[in-house]
């Protein structure tokens, strides 16, 4: 592996991209969608203490996801593209061995990537300033978002070197993206609900008369409280399915949104909730790994039952007695991300025994 011929093969593809008018377009809309956003973002954190943490968690979001929209297009024809222009057959025949090809077409949709990342830079310098943002959180965030950005760019790279049609393979892409994105939310919710529990409800309640009034042993209508007066109906038993999230919240691990929020720090107020979406998102996908309650009861002749309760827990706490799974989720991604690029080099390489029907070699 030679890292100057690598870094050709890179500069190459950059400099290709960069002369074309629809990148400069890109650019600009992302940008415009971006001061949109963060606009809308001050409007609806104005109210907070220090508005720059939910701002910025905003800001990287919407980057994140204009990231996993775009980059596809970009990435997902960079090898069957160059194949059907006849360009990539005389660069097979100079030194370049097959994965500089592949590696440099990689890191040129890695940096092409990060230039979008880099429009929303800017957008976080002023939420930054606005207060409440911590260091780390802007070190995770920023890192998690340029690794993700990486991962999506080698999967783009890897599915054009596999497959022979570049509509398809940034079709196939968008696919594989939509899947991490998606799919995990709609098989968390679907197989989480198919795999339910039987939960029990017994519930009783003070007994009235035709007109409303409470029954009481001394013939009064005015016994609520009292135990030993009321008069209560019988038992009522009622079953019913609780799905169970806590078997499956692990395929939300994948999810490069999840993978953002749980792996960045958060930051509670005196309430134990969350100053920014990083920390609402992270809160709620480990809300998941709670077991539900699948017995409740509610006596209506017991004080007790309709007395102060305990409180729900806070953010805070579920947050403290969960475990993170986004060292997991991003594991997931770089293993599938590299068999990709595995097979993309057994696809490319030559000289190549079988080729697609079809293809075009020069």
């Amino acid at each position: 592996m030679n890292g100057g011929r690598l870094w050709t093969i890179a500069r190459l593809e950059l400099l290709q991209r960069v002369r074309t008018v629809s990148w400069y377009v890109l650019l600009g809309v992302f940008a415009l969608v971006l001061i949109g956003v963060t606009g809308l973002a001050f409007l609806s954190f104005g109210g907070w203490e220090q508005s720059g943490a939910g701002v910025y968690s905003v800001v990287v979001y919407v980057t994140l996801l204009l990231v996993l929209l775009v980059s596809p297009t970009l990435s997902g024809n960079s090898i069957n593209g160059d194949r059907d222009a006849a360009t990539l057959a005389p660069v097979q025949v100079t030194l370049a061995t097959t994965g500089e090809i592949l590696l440099g077409k990689f890191v040129a949709a890695w940096i092409t990537g990060l230039a979008f990342a880099l429009v929303a830079v800017p957008f976080l310098i002023v939420a930054t300033f606005a207060g409440g943002v911590l260091p780390w959180t802007i070190l995770t965030s920023l890192a998690i978002l340029v690794i993700e950005t990486g991962i999506i760019a080698a999967i783009g790279v890897a599915l054009s070197g596999i497959l022979a049609r570049p509509l398809f393979s940034v079709a196939v892409t968008y696919l594989v993206v939509a899947a991490l994105a998606v799919g995990t939310l709609i098989g968390f919710g679907l197989i989480g609900s198919a795999v339910s529990s039987e939960a029990v409800s017994k519930s009783r309640y003070a007994a009235t008369d035709a007109y409303g009034n409470m029954e009481c042993r001394d013939g009064s209508d005015s016994c609520y409280g009292d135990v030993e007066n009321m008069v209560c109906d019988d038992w009522q038993t009622t079953t019913y399915r609780m799905p169970r999230y806590d078997y499956v919240w692990w395929m939300l691990s994948a999810n490069p949104f999840v993978i953002l929020a749980d792996a960045t720090p958060t930051n509670f107020d005196t309430y134990g909730n969350p100053d920014d979406m990083f920390g609402w998102i992270k809160s709620g996908v480990r809300s998941a790994q709670l077991s539900p309650p699948l017995e409740s009861t509610w006596d209506d002749c017991d004080p007790a039952s309709y007395g102060p309760g305990e409180d729900s827990p806070t953010p805070e706490q579920i947050i403290a007695e969960t475990v993170p799974s986004w060292f997991v989720g991003l594991g997931v991604q770089v293993v599938l991300a590299a068999l990709l690029l595995w097979w993309a080099w057994l696809r490319t390489r030559t000289p190549a025994r079988t080729l697609p029907p079809g293809t075009r070699i020069a």
